[in-house]
């Protein structure tokens, strides 16, 4: 049995089609476009002088083991080779600070204090590692600093990983650690007093998700919060994707497929893989109503990556009336404080946190204002 073509028809039906998918596709580009939002330049900018330095060099050269490390290995094994990297690159450093496990009610991670800490006073730190590599140890240098400046204990949270587990699971660990460490500390159940959240990279991606969702639940919001060199938009619309893929010599290895992928076909992609739409405010945090979030602090570098994703957030964020401050380095890598105390920029930054922090802590004390 034959069946005659209708060229016509085909022909209508397809141009039909066309037409459909072309209006999808833009109005899908008109809701991604956030050019709206790259000015004004709203960042408190530090700078150690006008070319980089010695330091600058010596993080740099430190960097270069990662590359040595995944020299001759099959790709089927970077990512293990990656997380063991990750684990034991600052292995020499000797901590103030004591990290104790923690594994109860489905949540691991460890608890980080320094002597005299208040145990009523509690972070939770989100590490970074692309959602796919990085631990508490790992992190170990920032955890240890947040524990020493807040003057209490931090959460460091070993939330699971992609692509064992999948984006929503990681999300999932940080609201139940935030649920459980409101009522829960070091000791047992106690009741937090004061509460800060934080994450860098991936994990600032988290924290970012994990503010809105506290105040849509009206949960018990945090004191305060700081994202370092934060992920917000998985569409990878911002333009420092393109203009800094040269200067940021952390994330160009991984980034730089990504963001010469056509971007119709890298949404898709991210879209099928992860099972939420990219510009979804859970893996997108930029694209949701960022209004009432509490007092927060973005910290970036000038030649990083994910520059724009911080800016956009910061100018969408103080355009919906919440109180956030951006500050920007340059010369530095991305999350550059996990090169403190060695990097002059990494101790600066962290006594900015310190302030940033202390001010929250005064305006929740009584007749602190808060």
């Amino acid at each position: 049995m034959s069946m005659e073509l209708n060229l016509p028809e085909v022909a209508a039906a397809l141009a039909l089609a066309i037409l459909v998918i072309g209006l999808f596709v833009g109005r899908y580009r008109r809701r991604l476009d956030l050019s709206a939002f790259d000015s004004p330049d709203r960042a408190e900018r530090f700078s150690s002088g006008a070319q980089p330095n010695a330091e600058h060099r010596a993080v740099v050269d430190r960097l270069a083991g990662i590359a040595v490390a995944l020299k001759g290995a099959p790709r089927s094994r970077y990512l293990s080779i990656m997380r063991q990297y990750m684990d034991g690159m600052f292995a020499d450093r000797v901590h103030s600070a004591s990290f104790a496990p923690l594994d109860v009610d489905g949540i691991r991670g460890e608890w980080v204090s320094t002597p005299g800490a208040d145990r009523s006073r509690r972070t939770l730190y989100i590490h970074g590692g692309a959602f796919t590599m990085g631990s508490p140890r790992s992190h170990r240098t920032v955890s240890a600093k947040f524990a020493e400046i807040t003057g209490g204990v931090v959460l460091a949270l070993d939330y699971r990983l992609m692509p064992e587990h999948s984006r929503q699971a990681g999300i999932d660990d940080c609201r139940a650690a935030y649920r459980w460490m409101l009522e829960h500390g070091p000791d047992g159940a106690q009741r937090a007093a004061i509460v800060f959240v934080a994450g860098d990279s991936a994990g600032g991606n988290l924290t970012l998700s994990l503010l809105a969702w506290i105040r849509d639940r009206g949960l018990r919001a945090p004191d305060a919060a700081v994202a370092l060199s934060p992920a917000t938009d998985s569409c990878f619309g911002s333009p420092s994707l393109k203009s800094n893929l040269a200067t940021d010599v952390m994330l160009r290895p991984v980034l730089k497929k990504i963001v010469e992928t056509p971007r119709i076909v890298l949404l898709a992609a991210i879209w099928l893989n992860g099972r939420i739409r990219p510009d979804d405010p859970l893996v997108s945090p930029i694209y949701g109503d960022l209004a009432g979030l509490p007092p927060l602090l973005i910290h970036a570098s000038e030649v990083e990556m994910l520059l724009d994703d911080s800016r956009r957030y910061a100018n969408k964020a103080i355009a919906a009336g919440s109180p956030v401050r951006l500050q920007t380095w340059n010369h530095v890598v991305h999350v550059w404080h996990l090169f403190d105390p060695s990097l002059s920029e990494a101790r600066q930054a962290f006594e900015e946190i310190r302030t940033f922090l202390a001010e929250a802590i005064r305006a929740k004390a009584p007749g602190g204002g808060g």
